[in-house]
């Protein structure tokens, strides 16, 4: 089940190398074609539950190209992986959905 959360929501490995704090995941505001990757530091964005034993994160993502405003909780274990989403106005894609979109958008050499 996490291999599958990893792969649909990125789990952190499309980040750089030198970034093993990072984990990414990859939005399309709805209505839009464009798609934004927001980064989590999981050192320093995540929030203690009030369980007092997992964690949360709240980010509000906008694009450049597109205005839509999107509601982004992400919550995680004890071991600050991944066990749920919740979105509005807009939808998580992966990695690849990101690549696509990107790969017009940069000026051709």
């Amino acid at each position: 089940m996490m291999d599958f959360l990893n792969r649909l929501f990125g789990g952190g490995s499309r980040g750089s190398g030198s970034d093993p704090d990072g984990l990414y995941y990859y939005v399309r505001p709805r209505g839009c074609d464009e798609v934004v990757r927001v980064r989590i530091n999981r050192m320093n964005d995540l929030s203690l539950a009030d369980d007092g034993q997992s964690y949360w994160v709240h980010k509000v993502v906008r694009g450049i190209k597109c205005r839509q405003t999107v509601d982004l909780n992400l919550y995680f274990d004890s071991n600050k992986r991944l066990t749920n989403t919740e979105i509005e106005n807009g939808d998580l894609v992966d990695a690849s959905d990101y690549d696509k979109w990107m790969a017009p958008q940069s000026p051709n050499p």
